[in-house]
């Protein structure tokens, strides 16, 4: 999902070898999405498999710390382990597991990262108790929320009329994301939105208007800093805002583990929920409502046959905002487990 990629931008585009600090936790769940992001110019379909990969990876690693721990309930059914075991080499055995399991080819890599991990933890049968509850832990969130055999991965099915040309390029939102169970959602469906505003009511007209004036490359009206901050929305990196809320003074290992956890899986969510929605309204994109304001039974939409957006138009559908969607889950999500207030950067 090409969307999602977005969100951790060019600065996840290198893969580390080896986690950067001695922070487990947090290092290992960077590494996971760095070679999640990598994937994404892969030759070939990701698959069901991949999509799940960093989520997993997180899961894992909370599941084990937290049976150690035991501060919190269980997303996985994960049982109590001993308190006395490193929790360390639990989150770094259960992140190399998950991982290994996703990325076989990235074996030596990941070999080595995890040999650089075990190697800064003493000897001890904490340890080897760590190693085995981080291993257990990796079998359980690899086990979790894949795809949904009772529901049908229908392949896009191109919309046109007999005998009229159609582009050809098939959209970038795979056939199994509605197919994926959720992790938290009753399911994706329940989080639909509202249908956008008929193509013949003034709203719509309202909003053509707005982006033809200021979404155009050549813009006349666009000021410099609205331009910067599409751009930036474009391909915003949220990754940093993440990892200063989960490093914040005083939060454990097991805490850490939660929060990224969370993050992850309202993640997943989130982007699964905005997918079927876009899948089930299959709106069109401004670029050819704009050209083609003539054919929408709207007196108050004026066509303009040669626009084009400043920025080039995603391969899916338009609504609901994917961006918006992401975006509002990560807020929410944060809000609650920081004490950050949206756009205030502060705790309350």
């Amino acid at each position: 999902m090409r969307l999602k990629a977005l969100m951790y931008g060019a600065a996840g585009a290198v893969l580390i070898s080896t986690p950067a600090s001695a922070d487990t936790v947090t290092d290992w769940w960077e590494t996971a999405n760095r070679y999640w992001l990598a994937s994404q110019g892969a030759p070939g379909p990701l698959g069901p498999h991949a999509a799940r990969a960093a989520t997993r990876t997180t899961l894992a690693m909370f599941e084990a710390i937290n049976a150690i721990d035991r501060r919190y309930q269980s997303y996985l059914g994960f049982p109590q382990g001993d308190r006395n075991a490193s929790q360390d080499a639990a989150a770094a055995t259960a992140a190399y597991k998950v991982l290994l399991k996703h990325y076989p080819s990235n074996k030596a890599a990941l070999d080595e990262s995890y040999t650089l991990s075990m190697t800064g933890i003493p000897e001890s049968a904490a340890k080897q108790v760590g190693i085995q509850l981080g291993e257990k832990a990796a079998a359980a969130a690899m086990n979790a929320n894949g795809v949904d055999p009772a529901i049908v991965q229908a392949p896009y099915r191109p919309r046109t009329v007999p005998g009229e040309w159609v582009a050809t390029g098939l959209p970038s939102l795979e056939p199994y994301w509605p197919a994926l169970k959720p992790w938290v959602m009753p399911s994706a469906d329940e989080l639909r939105p509202a249908p956008p505003p008929p193509l013949d009511s003034e709203r719509y007209a309202r909003d053509y208007e707005e982006v033809r004036r200021l979404g155009g490359k050549e813009s006349k009206e666009r000021t410099p800093y609205q331009t910067l901050i599409a751009r930036y929305r474009q391909a915003f990196d949220i990754a940093p805002s993440v990892r200063r809320a989960t490093d914040m003074p005083g939060r454990s290992q097991v805490q850490k583990g939660r929060f990224l956890a969370l993050y992850q899986m309202a993640n997943d969510d989130a982007l699964q929920a905005m997918v079927v929605a876009k899948q089930h309204y299959h709106y069109w994109r401004p670029i050819t409502a704009i050209r083609n304001g003539d054919k929408d039974d709207n007196p108050a939409t004026q066509p303009d046959p040669a626009w084009v957006p400043l920025i080039v138009t995603p391969n899916f559908q338009e609504y609901p905002c994917g961006h918006c969607a992401l975006a509002g889950s990560i807020a929410e999500m944060m809000e609650h487990e920081s004490g950050w207030k949206s756009g205030q950067g502060v705790r309350v």
